[in-house]
Order: C-alpha cells, then structure tokens, then sequence
C-alpha cells in the first residue's frame, strides 16, 4: 500500500490499511448442573437406549456408550469431533452442553429417542477444514438460494469426546482447550465479527448502483488515486494506478480503496446504512438456529471521513464469515437475501419430522434490484472478492475471500473464508498469504463442481 495511506489512515489511535482487526467475540454460553457433578436428567427407562444423534449427510456425527451409571446412564462419543465441533458443540457430564447438543436437549437426552439431521455436506465441510489446516480462522458454504448451510467450520478446532465424560483425563483436556490463547472453542464462523476489508466493497458498489450514481459497472468514476477524506486531511491511495477513475468492476477486482472510501463519502451513511441494512448487518435476531453475533454498520455519531472509511471495510464496520457468505450468497442469487440454516429436521419420539421455524433464520428480502446483482455477479465473475485486514501494529493481519460457483447439480453455493494471524507485508495483497483465503475458497468450491 501506498506510503502516503499507512501514515494518513489513522482512526481512534488504529493503523487502518483495508480495513481494522478487530477483537473476537465470547465463547458459546454452555449449559450445565452448576456444581460440575454429572447431569442427572436421564429417566429409568433410559438404560435401554442410548442418546440421540446428530446428523452429517444422513449419518450420524454423534454416537453413546453406557456408563453403568444410573442418574447419567450414557456418555457422549463423536465421530470426527474436530471436523463437526462448530456444528454439534459438545455434550459432556461434567461440564453441561453447547451448541446443537445444548439446543436440542430435549430430543438427544438419554430415552428421548430423536435425532437432529443437518444440512451440512459432508464433502464440503472435509474440503473447508482441510483448506484452512491449523492456521485460525472460518469458512463457511451457503446453498445461495436455499440457504441450507453446506459447511460450517472453525479452527484451531477441538474435540468434544476428550472431555464428555467426567474423569481426571476429561478435565485435563477440559482445561487445555479454555485455556488456549487461540480459543478453539470460539465458533469464529458464527461468533467472531471483525472487519471485512475489502468484501465490504461488494455492498458499496450495490448501493452506488441501485441509488443510481453510476448506470453500470463499467462507467468510470471520478476517482482520483489518491482521494482525500472529506472534512480531513486523511488520503486514501488506489493499490495500483489503475484505480485512478476507475469504473466499479475493475475497482472490485482491484480492490481500489480510493474508489470506495469516494462512493461511500458521495452515497452518505445513511444511504450506505440503510444498504448495508438490507444484507443483513444491524439485524440482532439472526439465528440458523444456534445464535449469531450480530454484523453491524456504525451509527449515528460517525465522523465524515469515518463514514468514508466504511467504503473499504474500515472503520468500524463488522461482519461475521456467514454474514459475508450472505453477501456473496445475495449476488449469487438475483439479489435476493437468503435466511441461513444449518437443521434440516428433528426426529421426535413418535417418529415425526419438526422442520425448524422460519423465524429462526432472521431478516430475508430483497439486498439489491436484480440487474445489480447480475451486473456484480458478471463483474466479480469466478475470482471473487478479496480483502487484506492489516491490525493495529502492522505484524499480523487477515485474508477475506467471497464468492460463488455453480455445484455439480445446478445449485448455486456461495463462500466465505476469513484466514488470520498472517504475517502483514508490503503488497500482501497479492502475497501468499494474502492469497490465503482465497485459495481456501477455491478448494472448497471445487468440492462442489
């Protein structure tokens, strides 16, 4: 990046190149008998079943084994634990339930006879995590007009079955997965909103487009390559000269800061809010139906050239990866805003089918006018958009990637990969590990070809 836009870009005390890295969210709350003691809700008759069990692909993730003991008659074992933990959560006697283990209770609990089917693929979540290896971060892959969650992984990851019992080696690997700086037991693809960077650019450019301040994608706009922040002394430079004025595909493919810190400024935030409004940030309710941290536009109190800075990411817009992949998901899809779910059913004791409520998925609707969503998706094409998050001390930073593919039987998937803890470089853009997230997409996009 240019030398004149590291010095000037310089909000609340934080280094902002692409955009700001920002701190990961709390862990999943997890539900427990409060004393540590094993949980004490399986009936009688419960010794002549085991637990129900969640299901990848039609088979289950999830199995039990009896304890021979009466209040807590089964313990929990997974299949894969490290490659499901972001879906399942865990289930263990000495230290409660998490995530679809804890919201489905009622129906996997010992005697309860039900079963938890997922949407996920499981070729698609194997691609996802093998993609992103132990390095942190998130993916996630979205059934663009369905939106049936097709993979949904986190990692560092960790594995459920090392602690679902209540032994000394069950809390030795208890307190080794809470106590590890890189927090694998944080769901970043659901929990974690940071700053998107340059993916942000997609939602600017939508608006730009619906509000009319350029008729297409290939006009060229009056953008000078270094662009001054109104009311500032702060500049913004294009990542290359071909940034100078130019039109809203290329500045997507070239991820021209100038360009959309300049159509953030002329749109104004409440144009560019309501935008943003409309893929979903600002929405507090979004469930698929574990709970998601909520993705956000800043509000009112924004300084001008804050507000410009939104253009790129920056600032402090946040987003979390499904939030991103609905982004890519609404270009995907004629512009249409899909409601994320990751349960395609739950098996009661009587053998019926409960479909999850659609109230649980959050806001959907309309994100854009269907010919912008045609114009981007022809402009984004198979690359994608790519972002670099520098953080506030210049040694570490993120790589975004969104986009989307044609799978194998027509449907359309959309993708989101976050990759942090990189090493920030001069010109990472086009780095490795700039490239990271974008070669993780690739693999998983292939998984569906």
């Amino acid at each position: 990046m240019h030398t004149t836009t590291r010095e000037a870009l310089r909000v609340s005390g934080v280094l902002v190149a692409l955009a700001v890295v920002t701190s990961g969210c709390s862990q999943d709350t997890h539900t427990g008998t409060g004393d540590g003691s094993p949980a004490e809700h399986a009936s009688p008759s419960a010794s002549r079943r085991g637990l129900g069990d969640i299901l990848v692909g039609g088979k289950a993730a999830t199995g039990s084994q009896p304890t021979n003991l009466p209040k807590a008659p089964y313990q929990r074992t997974y299949t894969d634990g490290r490659l499901y933990a972001p879906v399942t959560g865990y289930r263990s006697m000495a230290y409660g339930r998490a995530g679809l283990e804890a919201l489905y209770d009622d129906s996997l609990s010992a005697g309860a006879q039900g079963d938890v089917a997922t949407t996920i693929e499981p070729a698609v979540q194997k691609a996802a995590f093998d993609a992103l290896g132990d390095r942190q971060g998130a993916a996630v892959a979205l059934d663009a007009e369905s939106g049936r969650l097709l993979a949904l992984v986190s990692t560092p990851s960790y594995d459920p079955g090392q602690f679902s019992g209540r032994g000394v080696k069950d809390a030795q690997a208890w307190r080794s997965a809470t106590a590890d700086s890189r927090s694998p037991m944080l769901n970043r693809a659901l929990k974690q909103a940071d700053a998107p960077g340059a993916t942000f650019s997609v939602v600017v450019a939508a608006a730009a487009l619906d509000e009319g301040l350029y008729a297409t994608v290939d006009d060229a706009t009056v953008s000078p390559l270094t662009y001054v922040l109104p009311l500032s002394t702060t500049r913004v430079t294009g990542a290359s000269s071909q940034c100078e004025n130019a039109a809203i595909g290329l500045a997507l493919h070239r991820s021209c800061a100038n360009v959309f810190t300049k159509l953030a400024a002329e749109l104004g935030q409440d144009r560019l809010r309501a935008a943003a409004r409309k893929f979903g940030f600002d929405d507090d309710t979004l469930k698929v139906p574990l709970t998601v941290a909520e993705s956000s536009y800043p509000g009112d109190g924004t300084t001008a050239p804050e507000a410009a800075l939104t253009g790129m990411g920056a600032g402090d817009v946040r987003a979390t990866p499904l939030q991103m992949a609905r982004v890519a998901a609404a270009v995907a899809n004629g512009g249409r805003l899909v409601s994320p779910r990751l349960v395609e059913g739950v098996t009661k004791a009587d053998g019926t089918t409960q479909l999850p409520e659609a109230a649980d998925a959050g806001s959907a609707g309309q994100a854009m006018s269907r010919g912008t969503a045609e114009a981007l998706r022809a402009a984004l094409g198979s690359g994608g958009q790519a972002g670099w998050v520098p953080s506030g001390d210049g040694d570490l930073a993120a790589s975004w990637f969104i986009g989307s593919a044609p799978s194998g039987d027509g449907r359309r998937v959309a993708v989101a990969v976050r990759v942090e803890g990189l090493p920030s470089t001069a010109g990472a853009e086009e780095s490795a590990g700039g490239r990271a997230a974008a070669e993780a997409a690739e693999k998983i996009l292939a998984s569906v070809s």
